[in-house]
């Protein structure tokens, strides 16, 4: 076990090179750094902060390993061939989510590694505004209060992400009794202490408290440069809020959330007639949008990443890893107007060791400059109808179905029969590519079945599984004695 200095030590530099490389002072010339102290005195050091925090929200969902797995895991995304080499034609797994893949991911080498110590360092960093905003002499309560209920916000949502990765769902055991995560509410700054996890009705009661609080907290102060679609406000607040209630199994509190946001949120779905337009929009998001992160630009306006990186298509020469599969395709029917929002290509292949032209479907909602889609109103009326359900009112669920479907031309639901398996079916259709899908299935505890195209030693997972949730990586296991590991990990 690493000495207790050792770990203050090893937390602390974290932190500090966490909170620097947000804040992009790390760019400076040495001596001229300003201390956390007095970067976090003033109203601009702070806003400066928590631009950067967002900054890196977005860099770390938009990950490959993020961006991919829930539909990579449940079924929806398969591999594009090799393009150049020796390898030309061979569709092989992405190394960057091999274990994952497979559900056999291991502690000492997660493929999500970085993904969940990048969690805990944007936690800390908003753990570090909240400490220091009540102080600031140049800022109104207002904008102080404007300030917290982002951080709180973006506090839960990665809580919230993390619980979904690392802890069974909510419904699990009963009264949620099984482990949850690390719930963390200040930074390590004076001593130590090793936090244990949560059990997973402590994570969530944590995470709506952190929501509910933030939402006393909002204000109509803008703080932060951009569009104000890439920043917590309110309604996305609420938006999240009704998510997380959605994955509690609290029904009627996510039916009037997910409700208060169709009704209040000023924005409406997209149309019929410009449903595939809006997504082959370039650079700004579609009109429903309640939250997404843009992607970073130089200072000239190049664009420094965008989740086109993994699901992109160009040319014959030059395209991404990841598509559409054959199952996923199937679902559609021929006069579903999302079943347009597949872009077919050929590509070599190699087939009995010669090289053969295949279809392979991008999707359209990723191409030129996307930004991370984290809520948009469609969402809202399918956690309304799963609310319905759960609350047994089987035509307010069968008519949000209705909505959606109506929208895309696809048939209409005629009866209330199925309509889990309706609900299911809808959520993978609208929602594919979103990271969603896998989270639905765990959630509604559903077993996992990849289609023909699953290359994986292990295409099919039954509920319940250890393997629907990853191992804590290693090294956090070996800094904190406290953090017991999850099962067959």
């Amino acid at each position: 076990m690493i000495h207790t200095k050792q770990v203050i030590k090893y937390i602390l530099i974290s932190l500090f090179i966490a909170f620097y490389n947000c804040s992009g002072f790390l760019e400076q010339e040495p001596g001229s750094q300003t201390s956390i102290n007095e970067q976090l005195s003033t109203k601009p050091g702070v806003v400066t902060a928590l631009n950067g925090i967002y900054s890196n929200l977005e860099s770390n969902l938009r990950s490959e390993v993020l961006a991919v797995y829930s539909d990579l895991q449940s079924g929806n995304l398969t591999f594009t061939p090799t393009d150049t080499g020796n390898n030309i034609g061979q569709i092989k797994v992405p190394f960057t989510i091999e274990n994952a893949y497979s559900f056999s991911d291991i502690s000492t080498e997660s493929n999500l590694e970085n993904f969940y110590n990048k969690s805990y360092d944007i936690i800390n960093q908003t753990n570090l505004i909240l400490e220091y905003v009540d102080v600031l002499t140049d800022a109104t309560e207002t904008e102080k209060n404007q300030i917290k209920a982002e951080a709180l916000t973006i506090r839960a949502y990665t809580h919230f992400t993390l619980s979904l990765l690392y802890s069974q769902n909510y419904g699990y055991t009963s009264g949620a009794s099984h482990k949850g995560i690390v719930y963390n509410t200040t930074t390590l700054t004076s001593g130590i202490t090793y936090p244990s996890r949560e059990n997973s009705a402590n994570t969530y009661s944590l995470i709506i408290t952190d929501l509910q609080t933030a939402l006393t907290y909002y204000s109509d102060a803008l703080l932060l440069d951009g569009p104000t679609y890439s920043y917590f406000n309110t309604i996305s607040t609420k938006a999240l809020l009704a998510r997380v209630y959605l994955s509690k199994n609290d029904f009627q509190n996510a039916y009037d959330t997910a409700n208060d946001v169709i009704l209040n949120s000023g924005t409406s779905l997209i149309s019929s007639d410009n449903l595939i337009s809006e997504w082959e929009k370039t650079d700004t998001p579609v009109s429903e949008i309640l939250l997404e992160l843009s992607v970073p630009r130089g200072s000239g306006g190049s664009v420094g990443g965008s989740l086109a990186s993994h699901f992109g298509f160009t040319s014959s020469s030059n395209y991404s890893d990841y598509v559409a599969s054959a199952d996923l395709i199937a679902i559609y029917e021929d006069s579903d107007l999302r079943k347009q929002l597949f872009l077919e290509e050929q590509l070599p292949t190699l087939v009995d060791e010669d090289l053969e032209d295949a279809s392979y479907f991008f999707t359209k909602k990723f191409q030129d400059n996307p930004g991370y889609v984290v809520f948009r109103l469609s969402e809202m009326y399918l956690i309304r109808a799963e609310a319905s359900l759960g609350l047994n009112n089987l035509e307010d669920c069968k008519t949000d179905i209705n909505i959606i479907r109506s929208r895309a031309n696809a048939s209409l639901l005629e009866n209330t029969t199925g309509l889990k398996t309706a609900l299911l079916l809808e959520r993978r259709k609208e929602m594919c590519f979103e990271g969603q899908y896998f989270f639905d299935l765990a959630r509604n505890q559903q077993d996992i079945v990849r289609g023909a195209d699953c290359i994986s030693q292990t295409c099919s997972l039954n509920y319940p599984s250890l393997k629907f949730i990853l191992p804590i990586p290693q090294s956090n296991i070996e800094l904190n004695e406290n953090l017991a590991q999850n099962e067959s990990y």
